[in-house]
This record gives C-alpha cells, sequence and structure tokens, in this order.
C-alpha cells in the first residue's frame, strides 16, 4: 500500500481511494466492503480513521451501512455517474492548474495531452 501523505487527512485519502475504487469498478455497485476492521488492517491505520472515512462517504451517499450486514457501495446509478464526472473533473482542474504554473498556455496544454493520449493508443508507452 502507498504511503499517506501528510497534506491531507489520512481518512480523506482513504476515501478517495475508495472512490477511486468505485469509478475503476474495482468496487461495483451493491459490493460489501471490508468490515472497518479488516480495513483498517489493510491500510495499516487506527479503525476509527475507517469509521470516518466510511461515514463520510455514507454523508456524500457513495457507501450505505446495512446494520447487521455491513457497507456497502450505493446501487444508485445516478449518483455513481455524478462521482466519475466529479472525479474527472477535479483530475483535470488539478492538472491543468499544474500545468499553467509552470506557465503553459491553454494550447500548448492541449497539443501535449493530445500527443501523449496518441503515443498511448499507438502502445508506444
Amino acid at each position: 500500500m502507498d504511503e499517506f501523505h501528510s497534506s491531507k487527512s489520512i481518512y480523506l485519502q482513504v476515501a478517495d481511494r475508495i472512490k477511486r475504487q468505485i469509478v475503476s469498478q474495482e468496487l461495483q455497485a451493491g459490493q460489501k466492503l471490508q468490515s472497518v476492521r479488516e480495513m483498517a488492517v489493510t491500510y495499516n491505520v487506527n479503525p476509527n480513521t475507517i469509521q470516518r472515512t466510511y461515514s463520510e462517504l455514507e454523508r456524500e451517499g457513495v457507501l450505505e451501512t446495512r446494520r447487521g450486514q455491513g457497507t456497502f457501495v450505493t446501487e444508485q446509478e445516478e449518483l455513481l455517474t455524478q462521482l466519475r464526472s466529479s472525479m474527472i473533473e477535479e483530475q483535470i482542474a488539478s492538472f491543468v492548474l499544474v500545468m499553467r504554473e509552470m506557465g503553459y498556455r491553454s494550447e500548448e496544454i492541449v497539443t501535449g495531452l493530445q500527443d501523449h493520449l496518441n503515443k498511448r493508443d499507438k502502445g508506444d508507452e
């Protein structure tokens, strides 16, 4: 498991990782997640951190806790579609911010990204 960054709370970093697993469909709609204790062992963090992560994701509607059964990925397709859209927007905004800080213009960013994707699609990477 990769390291956590001190710039962001651990529970939010775990939440981001779970969201990425949902968006990439590593975790499916309706799938049961590990228990708080099991997830704490997986991420090598305190169970209270995972409980906070699950609570935050439940507040966002991404997870659902079913009393006596566990915690599950929501089956609300509209919410999962919104999650996917917000995550791509977040990643693109972050990328563009860094590129602009380095002095790149919009045209250079677009061209560079297109070139990168074209190389990747051709299997050169």
